[in-house]
């Protein structure tokens, strides 16, 4: 039988990697991610006895102890990037976009319309879509019930896809509206699930 120092160590290497994209996606740049994984590892370790046995679950709390971790950091104080809308606005200034383009613009404008639902829906799409979490997973992690997750994720899928659709900066070109009838499924680019024009 591994022991509780063994076990806790062997965890954090294999959820190393999700631990660390899960907070590159969340904050302005690399070197706070690291900060924050950093953060979270010394707060596992010091409460390891109370990591679960098995690895699943043992994922979950440790989703759970890097999501306190960023509410944390939120909490302090520190920066928030603000440099997301302002590239929208100048998005939807533009009189066309270059449909080499279109596929990097409309990451902007992803997230742009996450961060215009309210954050526990938007959290959730994050850990499906940004983190590969299954809605299970995801709903364990928020501390909801699965139907409750379902049900959330459903609304917020269609908002998003709503104020996409909405944007006449989006639509006005054939390929780009195509993108966003297809925005948030899984196909992964710079840290945002966007299909790939064909």
């Amino acid at each position: 039988m591994h022991s509780i120092d063994t076990r806790a160590r062997e965890a954090l290497q294999r959820h190393q990697a999700a631990l660390l994209s899960y907070f590159t996606y969340r904050v302005e740049n690399v070197e706070d991610a690291a900060d924050l994984f950093s953060e979270t590892a010394l707060v596992a370790w010091r409460r390891r006895r109370t990591m679960p046995a098995i690895d699943e679950e043992a994922k979950r709390w440790l989703y759970g102890v890097a999501r306190n971790t960023l509410f944390n950091h939120r909490r302090a104080g520190r920066r928030r990037n603000k440099l997301w809308e302002t590239l929208r606005k100048e998005l939807v200034r533009a009189d066309t976009l270059a449909v080499a383009e279109s596929a990097n613009n409309l990451q902007f404008e992803v997230r742009a319309a996450l961060d215009s639902l309210p954050s526990a829906q938007a959290e959730l799409l994050k850990l499906i879509h940004w983190d590969g979490l299954t809605i299970a997973d995801a709903a364990a992690v928020l501390e909801l019930n699965a139907s409750t997750a379902r049900s959330r994720y459903s609304v917020a899928k269609a908002a998003i896809e709503a104020a996409l659709s909405a944007n006449a900066a989006i639509t006005e070109h054939p390929r780009r509206r195509a993108a966003v009838n297809s925005a948030i499924e899984p196909t992964k680019t710079c840290g945002y699930y966007v299909k790939h024009d064909s």
